[in-house]
């Protein structure tokens, strides 16, 4: 999953993007002021869009993930495990696939300099894919070593903006973290967009988000092109305020398997294999390990912090005419090929990935109340 949701209390956990935003201000960075609006651009756009329609009878699937969430948010560090060099890189949260190729980078940066011979990289989600990219473009052979393949990862189920969310509480990070975090931001930013296409499943897409009438966080700026306050008669959406930008959506299934390509087309190996121990994993031919076990970490090397963080989805029939995405507070609607995506759910400490019908039911009713009421501005 990758999209916040409604138990969670966001004094404790950011879960909407806007409120991600603001727990950026720590960051001690100038502030970021409402856009002004250029008379007939933005009014324009966003003047009739067509709604979604949402029918229990055009639901498709529905699917539930396990968000790994730490209040310290992700963790890139090396380890010494005997003589093998323990690299880990997990904990997004509900930002796995923003920040994928940031803290692969981040994590390649500490692991590469100075080795010679064959790496590991554990997991094979999104994180554990990059990883392995990163390690073959930097020119050394790799093997992925994974319980579950796609499309049976917790990426697979991820909603796919690009957009962080549900990554840290602000109480528990320091200004390093900080840094980690914005340089990860850049350079996914970056690396997203020299795959947009079919071929990887990524696209522009226009976003309209719930405002309290300021814009984001100075920030976040650089990835909200295009980027402005729409007030009321601006746009058709039940909210007195809409923010309308542009970002990167990926549908996960399509990018999952072509990174899999891939790796194996540049000669990586992949292996399904679960490990029940620190000892196994130090027993591996390989002497340096990328640990991308995303929620395994928790068991797999005793990482009491992360805990899961359940999120559910309802997937309607693709609607071509749609193309847009919207959000507000704890609701969102992703349009990708594979489908409508309707979010969602916050669930702390739920272990069980199953969806659960009376969640999805409230999915459906909320988001059929805001589709319902959208009305083409006069």
């Amino acid at each position: 999953m990758h999209r916040p949701l409604d138990a969670a209390p966001a004094a404790t956990v950011p879960i909407g993007r806007r409120a991600f935003a603001a727990g950026l201000g720590a960051l001690a960075l100038p502030g970021c002021s409402a856009t002004a609006v250029r008379p007939g651009t933005a009014s324009a756009q966003a003047a009739c869009l067509r709604p979604v329609n949402v029918s229990p009878d055009r639901v498709i699937r529905t699917v539930a993930g396990l968000r790994p969430y730490r209040r310290s948010g992700f963790v890139v560090r090396r380890e010494a495990l005997g003589d093998t060099a323990l690299i880990h890189n997990y904990g997004h949260g509900g930002s796995g696939i923003t920040l994928s190729w940031g803290t692969s980078r981040l994590a390649a940066d500490l692991g590469l300099p100075g080795h010679q011979g064959p790496v590991a990289v554990l997991g094979c989600g999104i994180v554990g894919l990059t990883t392995a990219r990163l390690v073959q473009e930097a020119g050394f052979p790799v093997t992925l070593y994974a319980r579950e393949l796609p499309p049976e990862t917790t990426s697979n189920i991820a909603g796919g903006q690009f957009g962080p969310s549900s990554l840290f509480d602000p109480e528990f990070v320091d200004e390093a973290w900080r840094a980690q975090f914005l340089a990860a931001l850049h350079y996914g930013w970056r690396r997203f967009q020299i795959m947009v296409g079919d071929d990887y499943g990524i696209h522009w897409t226009p976003t309209y988000e719930h405002s309290d009438g300021t814009a984001p966080h100075a920030a976040m700026r650089p990835f909200h092109p295009n980027g402005r306050v729409l007030g009321p008669g601006e746009h058709p959406f039940p909210n007195t305020h809409v923010f309308a930008y542009d970002t990167m959506y990926a549908e996960t299934g399509r990018l999952l398997r072509q990174l899999m390509r891939d790796v194996q087309t540049a000669g990586g190996r992949i292996e399904v294999r679960d490990f029940a121990s620190r000892e196994q994993v130090m027993a591996l031919p390989e002497k340096l390990v990328f640990n991308c076990t995303g929620l395994g970490a928790h068991a797999l090397f005793g990482d009491e912090e992360l805990m899961p963080i359940r999120g559910q989805l309802a997937i309607l029939l693709p609607q071509p005419e749609v193309t847009y995405a919207y959000l507000s507070g704890s609701l969102y609607m992703f349009p990708r090929a594979d489908g409508i995506v309707l979010g969602g759910t916050f669930e702390r400490g739920q272990w069980d990935a199953t969806p659960q019908p009376d969640s999805i039911a409230r999915i459906l009713d909320r988001h059929a109340a805001v589709f319902g009421t959208m009305s083409c501005p006069a």
